[in-house]
């Protein structure tokens, strides 16, 4: 059975996310594997504070740090099992029949990494419980999971909404044309009805290909033609035209594919309130 990789934190998007993952398990007859990573503890990366108590360092103090760092410990494991049980349950309310729990230490990509090469599809939140969200700035973990991971990755809304409308952003890269083809074949996009986006000028002959592999697959969709900056016409055409996801690749042509995403592609995840699924 495949499998969708459900990354939470408990976070505002935290019902978001494993909505977006039973909605995806019932489209591709799957199982969610629900992961919650904590970051190191201090037991894993022990740290000296003898040095900022100077020579009169009390023993009777650093017993009580020792004590206040278990405790922290013991309380974010608390938590973190309370998150994951709630995520099972409410997957399990939404007909989702296979779940699996997975704790872990770390750094969320890391473990991502390990645990996606069974993985169909990874699900996770714009931004994270650390976000800075007055600052409107992407999550540092979604950043390095879209740089790293494979896989295509289901970016939530802050709020689940119903699908019906999707727009697919072409460009002509490597990325968009896999993405064109994963939406001509799989279940996850059935039924919806598509816009096949392109911006600037030459996009009718850019789109012809594209167009005729949805077309064989029984899922022709709408040519969409858009002038202006990337970023902006996207984001006006799934305003107006109320798309209700938007699928993406992670960078255009002449990015600098190592180190960040593209600019359009991060523009458009930060201004977006809609899911977005980004391949590389």
């Amino acid at each position: 059975m495949p499998r969708i990789l459900a990354c939470t934190d408990g976070s505002i998007y935290a019902e978001s996310i494993i909505d977006h993952a039973a909605r995806a398990a019932r489209a591709l007859g799957a199982g969610v594997q629900v992961l919650h990573v904590l970051p190191r503890t201090p037991a894993e990366a022990p740290v000296d504070r003898s040095g900022a108590l100077g020579l009169d360092r009390s023993e009777e103090l650093l017993k009580e740090l020792a004590a206040l760092d278990e405790a922290r410990g013991k309380l974010a494991l608390k938590r973190g099992r309370a998150i994951l049980d709630a995520a099972e349950a409410r997957l399990r309310a939404a007909g989702v029949a296979e779940v699996r729990l997975t704790q872990r230490h770390g750094a969320l990509v890391d473990n991502v990494l390990e645990l996606e090469r069974e993985t169909e599809l990874l699900v996770i939140g714009k931004r994270g419980e650390a976000a800075d969200f007055a600052a409107g700035h992407l999550g540092a973990n979604l950043e390095r999971v879209l740089r790293s991971s494979p896989r295509p990755v289901l970016v939530s809304a802050r709020a689940f909404k119903p699908i019906a409308r999707c727009a697919i952003a072409y460009d002509g890269s490597a990325a968009a044309l896999r993405m064109v083809e994963f939406a001509a074949r799989s279940p996850l996009l059935e039924g919806m009805a598509l816009d096949l986006v392109t911006v600037g000028s030459g996009g009718a002959s850019l789109q012809s290909a594209p167009a005729a592999i949805l077309e064989a697959a029984g899922r022709p969709a709408r040519p969409v033609l858009l002038q202006g900056e990337t970023h902006e016409a996207i984001a006006a055409h799934v305003a107006d035209a109320g798309v209700d996801l938007l699928v993406m690749g992670a960078y255009g042509h002449g990015r600098l594919r190592t180190m960040i995403l593209g600019s359009t592609t991060s523009a458009l995840l930060r201004g977006c309130r809609i899911p977005v699924l980004v391949f590389r």
